[in-house]
């Protein structure tokens, strides 16, 4: 469950307590910055860290049971931020999304990661890394994770562009499964405005608390640029995916459309065909039931009559049917 912990003061790691109790203490005791991260804990496991940090019962359902939306709530003096990190998958040309909830206390900073995205270990090595921006507190922490869940966006919005690209160049084809690619990357795509979409809000909520400093406000803010950038680009993705669902029905319906005008005119040719072989059968058929008061039965040319006729409405229906077309 808890797959790091650590003590910081002055933006150095100085302690690795072996229980949350002793964390808490430590913090309230030295003044330093608790830092624990959790994978996937359960509810039970999350009681220890409850009790020890008197984190809110809502907050904690919430980080427990995973999918919910992007957000960030304030209960008491503690921040409480649910980010959906995103990776795109090359090997099936697909989005997997994560989720990462953050508590930020005066003294604190728990982190529960639901998912294999981002890599928080690397973001603590960073920071690690950075005693000046760490020594700032649970803010910069805060601001180091949603930095890294938004630049982790870019490899996504150029995946899911090549997929447009693709999708275009299918379309235009009239490939069969053209209509599906559109229809699930449309779902995705969906789902990643849903992931970014509440990040600008977010951000400038963070920037209005009294308690962060001019500085991190600055962090904050080039934070929320990228942040309105990815959220523009993702509408402008769903936008395109719908114009290319209408150029793809227009272009399937024509096709269909076209298809269905060569039926017709096979079934012209065939009726015509049809019409013309019927005329000798019926002339023949009628001849042929030999009764004594027919026509022309006992007449020395009566055959050759006969013929003559056939040949005559037969070539008359020909010339009928080739005037129209039908042949």
């Amino acid at each position: 469950m808890i797959v790091d912990r650590a003590i910081y003061r002055d933006g150095h790691r100085v302690a690795e307590p072996s229980n949350l109790a002793a964390m808490a203490q430590a913090c309230r005791d030295q003044g330093g910055m608790a830092w624990i991260g959790l994978y996937r804990p359960t509810a039970e496991e999350f009681v220890g860290v409850t009790r020890e940090f008197d984190l809110h019962e809502l907050a904690v359902e919430d980080a427990v049971n995973a999918h919910q939306r992007s957000k960030l709530e304030r209960y008491g003096d503690t921040v409480f931020c649910v980010l959906r990190p995103a990776r795109y998958i090359d090997e099936s040309e697909t989005v997997e999304f994560g989720e990462v909830h953050v508590f930020a206390g005066p003294r604190f900073v728990i982190t529960v990661r639901h998912g294999e995205t981002p890599s928080l270990a690397a973001v603590r090595h960073d920071l690690e890394a950075r005693p000046d921006l760490l020594r700032r507190g649970p803010v910069a922490v805060l601001h180091a994770i949603m930095d890294r869940v938004v630049d982790d966006y870019g490899p996504v919005v150029a995946g899911v562009e090549n997929d447009i690209d693709e999708i275009e160049d299918d379309v235009f084809d009239i490939t069969t499964d053209a209509s599906r690619r559109i229809y699930e990357l449309t779902r995705e795509v969906i789902n990643f405005q849903r992931a970014t979409k509440p990040l600008p809000g977010m951000l400038a909520q963070l920037m209005e608390d009294p308690d962060v400093g001019d500085e991190e406000r600055r962090y904050l803010r080039d934070v929320q640029d990228h942040a309105l950038r990815v959220q523009e680009q993702a509408d402008g993705f769903r936008q395109l995916l719908q114009n290319i669902l209408n150029v793809n029905l227009t272009l399937e319906t024509k096709a269909l459309s076209e298809v269905s005008n060569a039926q017709n005119e096979e079934v012209k040719k065939i009726s015509a065909w049809a019409a013309i072989l019927f005329a000798p059968t019926l002339v023949g058929t009628v001849y042929g039931m030999n009764f004594d008061h027919m026509p022309e039965l006992h007449w020395r040319f009566g055959y050759l009559f006969a013929i003559v006729l056939m040949f005559m409405v037969s070539l008359t229906l020909y010339m009928v049917f080739k005037r129209r077309s039908w042949i």
